[in-house]
């Protein structure tokens, strides 16, 4: 599976963090954020908004633009969602002809489909 915009900038914040010796605590009051939410988007469990992500990156004295030069390579080192897709259906398929799919665990994945949001103005004029 690809490697989601948040894990990646979580990382590479923790990874910051680490490297000057440094806690969540200490980085958290710095940056006026709650601890328990400088912790969620370390982890890549919660979306941090480019605000925040200033307030963080002034924080570690690390400029944003570092930060994501990092995040890019973590992504582009990632596995793109559509080849691990082909990848785990030809698995299946090469499996069946084996008579082994199921016992292998291996199930090919529909790809997703995303849908973009409603315009502002026909929000609006619901």
């Amino acid at each position: 599976m690809a490697l989601l915009l948040r894990e990646a900038l979580g990382d590479s914040l923790r990874r910051t963090r680490v490297s000057q010796s440094r806690t969540l605590r200490e980085v958290s009051s710095s940056a006026r954020v709650s601890l328990g939410y400088l912790s969620e988007i370390e982890r890549g469990r919660k979306e941090a908004s480019s605000e925040l992500l200033a307030a963080i990156c002034d924080a570690l004295d690390v400029p944003l633009s570092d930060v994501l030069f990092d995040v890019s390579g973590l992504l582009a080192e990632s596995p793109g969602r559509g080849a691990a897709v082909e990848d785990t259906a030809a698995d299946a398929a090469a499996a069946a002809d084996d008579g082994a799919a199921v016992e292998s665990g291996l199930i090919a994945q529909e790809p997703r489909m995303v849908i973009p949001a409603p315009a502002a103005q026909a929000l609006a004029a619901a």
